[in-house]
């Protein structure tokens, strides 16, 4: 498929769900920038009436306190410790599911400050389609009512990643051997080649 190919897709498949709000993850290893994904159905969902609320897991990370207790190069505080599910949970989740009151936080902590960013609750419209973004998300019981994994092999990984980020390398091993996201994900899409992705349609 084409890249635009595969945002057709997945702007279809949302536009198939109950028109209430929905709540919708683009999970994946930052080499298969899920963040890029995630925006680029911003627009379209937008172009077919539905109102967009986008949030970054990034933006929900633990205090440096928590996250680093093991060290800064911990792949397993990493896989456990740095993303605080719950606050993402309560925070946003919870709020925008169809019996929620759609009042949301849209951040709560600023990594590179190592402090709250006091931001205000905003609140979503009726038939809302969350757009989160972010690694390591399945496997949280995050409560999404559409799942999309954006995988990558071992090796395309590990040339995607920083040196300075290697270490974080197996945490992602683990995500696959625990987690298996591309078994439990509603949707996946292969991106070792981002000129040609493809979507798995039999798993």
């Amino acid at each position: 498929m084409t890249p635009d190919a595969v945002v057709h897709h997945l702007v279809q498949q949302i536009g198939a769900r109950p028109t209430g709000r929905l709540r919708v993850a683009v999970d994946g290893h930052p080499g298969a920038d899920p963040g890029r994904l995630a925006d680029a159905l911003v627009d379209p969902l937008r172009a077919a009436g539905r109102p967009v609320v986008r949030v970054h897991a990034h933006d929900f990370l633990r205090p440096a306190s928590v996250r680093l207790q093991h060290g800064r190069h911990d792949p397993d505080a990493y896989f456990e410790d740095w993303v605080d599910h719950g606050a993402l949970a309560r925070e946003v989740l919870d709020p925008l599911a169809a019996a929620g009151d759609g009042r949301y936080l849209p951040t709560l902590w600023d990594a590179d400050r190592d402090r709250a960013t006091r931001a205000a609750y905003e609140r979503a419209p009726d038939g809302a389609v969350l757009v989160l973004d972010g690694a390591l998300l399945l496997g949280r019981w995050l409560d999404l009512d559409l799942t999309v994994h954006l995988a990558l092999r071992p090796d395309t990984r590990r040339r995607r990643t920083p040196p300075e980020e290697a270490w974080t390398l197996p945490a992602y091993d683990r995500y696959d051997a625990e987690t298996q996201p591309e078994d439990v994900a509603d949707i996946v899409v292969r991106l070792d080649d981002p000129r040609r992705p493809a979507l798995v349609v039999e798993r």
